[in-house]
């Protein structure tokens, strides 16, 4: 059986079918000390329960965190990214117009623009 906790600095070094492996160990061990503490184990095995859950946690997170790297670099040339892999932002920033769509001018405040231009007047400076 494996030593209880793990660490996630060393689960970031693992590959993909390592970190399955670790995960259904952890699992099966921690299915067994279920069933121990059912049929009255000490309080140890509480503890030691605790400890498992939260390293299955972490190598789930290690594998998900993976995962989502992967698909990062799949969509990177992509037009179009999965809404979970789209920065979240607040909902009215995400409906707001771009900065392109922002700057551009209408074909009649162009001639608008070009007809009428904004006037300069010269200041006299006081001495």
């Amino acid at each position: 059986m494996s030593s209880g906790k793990v660490k996630a600095g060393q689960l970031w070094g693992k590959n993909k079918d390592e970190l399955r492996k670790q995960l259904d160990e952890l699992k099966t061990e921690l299915g067994q000390l279920r069933v121990q503490k059912i049929a009255g184990g000490a309080a140890s095995k509480l503890t030691k329960i605790h400890d498992l859950r939260k390293s299955i946690a972490r190598v789930l997170t290690v594998i998900n965190a993976n995962q989502r790297a992967q698909l990062r670099l799949f969509y990177k040339k992509k037009k179009y990214l999965p809404l979970d892999l789209r920065p979240k932002q607040t909902r009215a920033i995400r409906r707001r117009l771009t900065k392109h769509e922002a700057g551009l001018i209408s074909q009649k405040q162009k001639k608008r623009q070009m007809h009428f231009p904004q006037r300069k007047f010269a200041i006299k400076a006081k001495a």
